[in-house]
């Protein structure tokens, strides 16, 4: 089935309804979707690779940059793009769809104006820019989410949860109200389920330092979104990273790279991990995308908000059974998250 890319709720939602008519069984074979977001990692890196004038002390905040160039530098932008996200480009490139290559004619972008996390993570999921969520403060959504909307489902009651780094996402998807299972931030709820490797878990959440204060490590994260479900089996489910946001926010290009490198590698893991459980293999489709964009430039990669040009351009990839495997697209119609 051709599928035509719009928005990330359609996608997710679409997909699920569709998939649980009777008509639509012998043709789509989706009955899983996973929403995986890199916060503010930038098109630039997924499709042009490590941009070579930031990775140096002086414009990229770089600690060892004898030992980053070996790791991430190479001649060619497919070289280079290719080093830095293995996953991405040796599977989902092969076998789904990339979009967002501005060099290639591919568009992907926000519409909020905003360009900052709250509102793009409410039009991801929302459908569309609302100008009541203006800011990162932790309001409760006024918005229902496709997650809350799909929980309503007899098929999907208890069976849709997420999982992110940031606190704020317990208002994003107004847990309070929706009833999502919502585990984020340095003080998670915890998983229904309680086993040895849940426990050690919680005891390194509760004794780890924190460097950001409402934003936890990218490696806790995923091996709590990993214990959850192996445990409890959800249908759909967001995982949220945020570790490429902060480090660029600090200045450090060295550490946004190490952390989108393994956040390719969390995502194999995580496809790797459901493709060997009979319930997901060859019914699970990944939509992976980011919340923002950032500047260009020497200074302003490390911003993005109302004021900083360009930090509107997203990218999206789309990984699984349903998806024609098309690769990189080019000359592709925009997308939006609205």
């Amino acid at each position: 089935m051709q599928v035509r890319l719009r928005t990330v709720p359609a996608l997710l939602a679409g997909w699920l309804i569709l998939a649980g008519s009777a008509a639509a069984q012998a043709e789509l074979r989706t009955r899983n979707v996973v929403l995986i977001v890199c916060d503010g990692l930038r098109w630039q890196e997924v499709f042009l690779g490590p941009e070579h004038a930031l990775m140096d002390k002086k414009h990229g905040g770089v600690a060892d940059a004898a030992a980053l160039r070996k790791d991430f530098w190479r001649d060619t932008p497919a070289e280079g793009r290719a080093a830095l996200l293995p996953f991405f480009w040796s599977v989902v490139a092969q076998q789904g769809q990339l979009f967002g290559n501005q060099t290639k004619g591919s568009v992907a972008r926000v519409t909020n104006g905003l360009k900052f996390s709250y509102p793009g993570y409410n039009e991801m999921l929302a459908g569309r820019a609302d100008p009541r969520v203006d800011s990162n403060d932790p309001h409760p959504n006024p918005n229902v989410t496709v997650f809350e909307w799909l929980s309503t489902l007899p098929e999907f009651r208890g069976r849709v949860a997420a999982f992110a780094t940031w606190g704020v996402f317990d208002a994003i998807f107004n847990r309070e109200r929706s009833g999502i299972y919502v585990f984020s931030g340095w003080e998670p709820h915890a998983v229904r389920a309680s086993t040895p490797r849940q426990a050690l878990l919680d005891e390194l959440y509760r004794t780890t330092t924190r460097l950001w204060g409402d934003n936890s490590y990218d490696s806790l994260l995923h091996a709590a979104a990993k214990e959850y479900l192996q445990a409890e089996r959800p249908r759909v489910l967001f995982v949220g990273y945020g570790e490429t946001d902060e480090w660029a926010h600090s200045g450090r290009y060295d550490l946004v790279l190490r952390s989108a490198h393994q956040f390719d590698a969390f995502v194999a893991d995580l496809w790797n991990t459901l493709q060997a459980m009979p319930e997901y293999r060859d019914q699970t489709t990944f939509i992976i995308t980011a919340d923002h964009g950032r500047g260009s430039g020497l200074k302003k990669w490390r911003d993005h908000g109302r004021k900083v040009a360009s930090a509107e351009n997203i990218w999206l990839a789309v990984l699984g059974p349903d998806t024609p495997p098309l690769g990189e697209r080019t000359q592709a119609a925009p997308i939006t998250q609205s």
